[in-house]
C-alpha cells in the first residue's frame, strides 16, 4: 500500500494547502478518500490522471470534501476512462453524483455526445461506468486481500440528527497492514472501531489546545472536530502505531508546534504533521 495525502486544509482557501483528499494505492488500484478543491491537480503531481482513479470513498458532504467530486468524475471521462469508476459514501451521496450529471453538467454530457457523434469517436456512456454506493456501517468493498469498512462518526451529531447528517470514516485491511481514515470527527465509538490497532491513522485535527479560547471554538472541539488534545488520549488508548494529523485550522509555525506537543505529552506512537502530497510509509517501512 502507498499512503498520499493530497490536500491537508480546511474549507479556508490556502495556498499551501489544498482541500481534502487522500490517495491510497493498493495494489494496481488507485483510490480517492474524499475530493477537495485541487485534487486534480495534485493527482497529476503525483504521475496521475483521473481517469486513473478506481474508487472515490466520501466521509461527509461538506462542500470542502466534494467540491471537486465532478471536476474529477468528468475528467476521468474525458480522459477515455471506460471500466468502472465506484463511488461510496453516506446516504445522499447517489444523488449529488445524479445531480452533477442530470444537471450540473448535463449541457457538457450533452455536447460531448454530440461532437463524438459527428467525428465518429464514441466514448463510454459517463452514465455507465460511474457506479454510486450509499453505504452504512459494514464492509463496502471487498477484495481478495483486502477489505474497506465504514463506520459512523461523529461530525456535529448532536447539531443535526444522523439521518439528516450522516458522516463516515473507513478502515482499510491488507494482509498484515491497517489504515484507518477518520474523516471530520470529535473523539466516538465509531472512530474507536475504525482506529482500533491501526498501523496508520489519518486523523482530522483541527484545533490546538491553546487555541481554545473562545465558545465558538469550545463548540467545536466539543461537537464537531478533534482537537489535538483528545487525539492524544484517543491515539494511545486505539493503539494507535502511527498518527497522521490534517485537515488544520490555518496556524502559526508554534502553534503548530504546540499541537505536536499536545499529542506528544500522551501518545508514545510516530506523529506527521500532515502536508500537501506528503507520502506516508507504513511503521518500520
Amino acid at each position: 500500500m502507498k499512503l498520499t495525502l493530497l490536500g491537508t486544509g480546511t474549507p479556508v482557501l490556502e495556498i499551501d494547502r489544498q482541500g481534502p483528499a487522500v490517495l491510497l494505492q493498493i495494489g494496481e488500484e488507485n483510490w480517492l478518500f474524499d475530493t477537495g478543491r485541487g485534487v486534480n491537480t495534485q493527482l497529476l503531481r503525483m504521475g496521475l490522471t483521473p481517469a486513473e482513479i478506481d474508487a472515490i470513498f466520501i466521509t461527509h458532504h461538506h462542500w470542502d470534501h466534494i467540491g471537486d467530486l465532478g471536476d474529477v468524475l468528468i475528467a476521468a471521462w474525458h480522459g477515455n476512462r471506460t471500466a468502472p469508476i465506484h463511488v461510496y459514501g453516506p446516504n445522499g451521496t447517489q444523488s449529488i453524483v445524479a445531480a452533477l450529471l442530470n444537471h450540473v453538467y448535463q449541457r457538457e454530457i450533452l455536447f460531448t455526445q454530440m461532437l463524438e457523434e459527428q467525428i465518429g469517436n464514441f466514448s463510454a456512456d459517463i452514465r455507465e461506468i460511474i457506479t454510486v454506493h450509499d453505504v452504512e456501517p459494514g464492509v463496502v468493498r471487498k477484495g481478495s486481500d483486502y477489505a474497506v469498512l465504514t463506520q459512523y462518526v461523529n461530525h456535529g451529531k448532536d447539531l443535526l440528527p444522523q439521518a439528516e447528517w450522516p458522516c463516515l470514516g473507513y478502515r482499510i485491511e491488507a494482509g498484515d497492514n491497517i489504515i484507518a481514515i477518520s474523516g471530520d470527527t470529535i473523539p466516538c465509538s465509531g472512530l474507536e472501531k475504525l482506529a482500533q490497532g491501526a498501523d496508520i491513522l489519518v486523523q482530522c485535527c483541527y484545533l490546538a489546545e491553546d487555541e481554545i479560547t473562545t465558545p465558538d471554538f469550545q463548540l467545536l472541539a466539543s461537537k464537531v472536530i478533534a482537537s489535538s488534545g483528545q487525539l492524544a488520549k484517543f491515539a494511545a488508548e486505539a493503539n494507535v502505531k502511527k498518527l497522521v494529523l490534517t485537515h488544520f485550522r490555518k496556524k502559526s509555525e508554534a502553534m503548530m508546534q504546540s499541537m505536536l506537543r499536545d499529542i506528544k505529552s500522551t501518545f508514545s506512537g510516530d506523529v506527521v504533521l500532515g502536508e500537501d502530497l506528503m507520502q506516508v510509509s507504513l511503521p518500520d517501512d
